[in-house]
């Protein structure tokens, strides 16, 4: 039972690295020609938003998921995989 949560937190750890990745990736280029460009900077951050809502919506899945007792009522040998 000790694998879950800890599998749950390796994930979450994941999705928030990623989302912080992906914040500082996405930040505004200091070469653009033209000036500005506002709208396309609207887009970009309506985009990074959706993609941190669904890595908040993942996480909050895992810990759901983790903090449900394991019901697994399939065939089992008992011997155990080793893992």
């Amino acid at each position: 039972m000790t694998r879950r949560p800890a599998a749950a937190r390796a994930a979450l750890a994941a999705l928030a690295l990623a989302s912080a990745a992906l914040l500082t990736a996405c930040g505004p280029t200091s070469g653009a020609a033209g000036g500005g460009s506002a709208p396309d900077d609207a887009q970009q951050v309506q985009q990074m938003q959706q993609k941190v809502d669904a890595a908040d919506s993942a996480a909050a899945q895992a810990d759901s998921d983790a903090a449900q007792p394991d019901t697994d009522t399939g065939p089992s040998t008992g011997t155990g995989t080793g893992h």
